[in-house]
């Protein structure tokens, strides 16, 4: 047997499962494609999460799109973020050409133009889409410091915030709420409140303030309220049992990256809070694609990083599978690298010393192979791959240079008008699309004020009448050295702390951070 023959072999045998998979693509052996030696990923191994790497314009992601459309064929949904507005060709069929017919021919592909259903969502406000909405509570104070930017010292003392308003029935939904309670923790009474909690730095709340501030510019004030969104309905199948697939589109991300990969988290999180324990099923209850992982990772605290690696590990026992869509695999931390059992690794360059230890680390990451692999990553098309992923034994596969077969559905963005009319038909926009302003914090706060101001005046009030005569001939004129009840009011320490409330609230209007996009 020629080595050339041995290699196909072994990757036929490696690749042959006796339970339902995607296919990825073909063997290639002297830079040929071997239609009969094709790599896959078993369905029940995708909850063992996966990572789909490489350099700009290396096809990661028509790898996504391609993973998509047949994970969703097979009946399980799909969430993926839509960072270049390329995935929304999901929902329309592909459109064939010369080019890519020649290739499904030579790898032995059947292509066929297919669409798949979709629901398309937007975030902060921008996009065409479902708008997402999450409730400031519900994002809690450890993915919001990292959102803000925040030192461990801070995100300890807008922990102690979030207490602050739970213990005392103030909902924190959007965030108005969230800035109501810093101010009120910070004047006299709310200091009082505090005492024995620690309190709260003065500097630190300005932080957390001016932090505020600069979040709401970015669209944040868009993003917190309600109704929030119900990540269960991302688990949805249509009516003949295919996956439900679902977009989320972010324009101008290079504007606000820590808000778009902190909500991923969010929606991570909520789903492993909310979904019961399954264990290892025939095929995942939903498929979960990170798009441009390294902004979750970049200049997150330990603690994060620990709260991530959780999640990632345990989420697989509540049927989700995550796959990170980067760069290289150094963008993902070691301890949550070590749990991705799937690996499609793209072209990868090595043009400066940073991309050769790069390289080089990448290298370490697969299981041992007859490639040099140095050497291959550095030579593969596009839309060529290495790839290696867990068998339903749990082993990993032999190591394959594949080249991948192309997606069915359109390779391109769907048309606006489309899109358009796809999301005003949706149920999930007549859910989600009207934003709701109920009761919570910022008001509570507001009525507590004020009805200490109508106390204290019903106060000085009542000692006003107790110091009147008590039959006087004819009304007394006021004393020159006594002060009118509307005085009184005014300098009593109620009062002067609506004042100060109220005049916030003017230059907060002054300066825009109560402005709704």
């Amino acid at each position: 047997m020629s080595p050339a023959d041995s290699v196909v072999a072994e990757i036929t045998t490696g690749y042959t499962f006796p339970e339902q998979a995607i296919d990825l693509g073909v063997l290639v052996v002297d830079q040929q494609p071997v239609p009969s030696a094709v790599v896959r990923i078993p369905l029940s191994m995708l909850n063992r999460h996966g990572l789909v790497a490489g350099a700009t314009g290396t096809g990661k992601t028509k790898t996504l799109q391609l993973m998509a459309e047949q994970i969703a064929a097979a009946g399980v949904p799909v969430f993926a973020a839509d960072i270049k507005g390329d995935l929304s060709g999901l929902a329309s069929p592909g459109t064939p050409s010369p080019k890519l017919l020649d290739r499904t021919q030579r790898i032995g592909q059947t292509w066929t133009p297919t669409g798949n259903p979709a629901e398309f969502y937007s975030l902060g406000g921008e996009g065409i889409g479902v708008p997402l909405r999450a409730t400031m509570t519900s994002f809690g104070p450890v993915l919001l410091s990292k959102v803000l930017g925040l030192t461990e010292v801070q995100e300890s003392s807008l922990g102690l915030v979030f207490h602050y308003a739970d213990v005392n029935g103030l909902p924190l939904l959007d965030l108005k709420d969230l800035q109501a309670v810093l101010a009120h923790l910070t004047s006299d009474e709310g200091k009082a409140e505090l005492k024995n909690l620690g309190g709260l730095s003065p500097a630190t709340v300005g932080v957390i303030q001016r932090e505020l501030i600069t979040f709401a510019d970015q669209g944040a004030d868009v993003f917190f309220g309600e109704p929030e969104f119900d990540t269960a309905d991302l688990l949805r199948v249509d009516p003949s049992g295919h996956g439900v697939i679902s977009l989320l589109e972010l324009p101008n991300l290079v504007d606000r990256p820590a808000l778009f990969s902190t909500f991923l988290m969010w929606l991570l999180a909520d789903l492993f809070h909310d979904l019961p324990e399954v264990g290892d099923l025939d095929k995942p209850k939903l498929v979960f694609f990170f798009d441009e992982a390294h902004l979750l990772f970049n200049d997150a605290s330990k603690a994060f990083l620990d709260a991530i690696a959780q999640t990632v590990r345990l989420i697989r026992s509540k049927g989700v599978g995550v796959f990170f869509v980067t760069q290289t695999p150094t963008d993902v931390p070691d301890d949550v690298l070590a749990q991705l059992g799937s690996r499609v690794q793209h072209q990868l360059r090595a043009h400066t010393p940073n991309d050769a230890k790069a390289l080089k680390q990448t290298v370490q990451t697969f299981p041992t192979s007859s490639y040099d692999l140095g050497e291959v990553l550095q030579g593969l098309g596009i839309g060529e791959a290495i790839v290696t992923v867990m068998d339903p034994d749990g082993a990993p596969t032999p190591v394959a240079w594949t080249r991948m077969r192309a997606p069915q559905s359109l390779m391109a963005p769907t048309p606006e008008e489309t899109l358009r009319a796809s999301v005003a038909a949706s149920p999930m926009q007549a859910k989600y699309g009207a934003a709701i302003d109920r009761e919570s914090a910022q008001e509570i706060l507001a009525k507590k004020l004020e009805a200490g101001a109508a106390a204290a005046e019903a106060e000085q009030r009542a000692r006003g009448a107790e110091e009147q005569p008590a039959a006087p001939a004819e009304p007394a004129p006021a004393s020159r050295s006594g002060r009118s009840v509307i005085e009184q009011v005014v300098t009593s320490p109620a009062f002067k702390q609506f004042a100060r409330s109220a005049g916030r609230e003017i230059v907060r209007s002054l300066f825009g951070t109560a402005r709704r996009r």
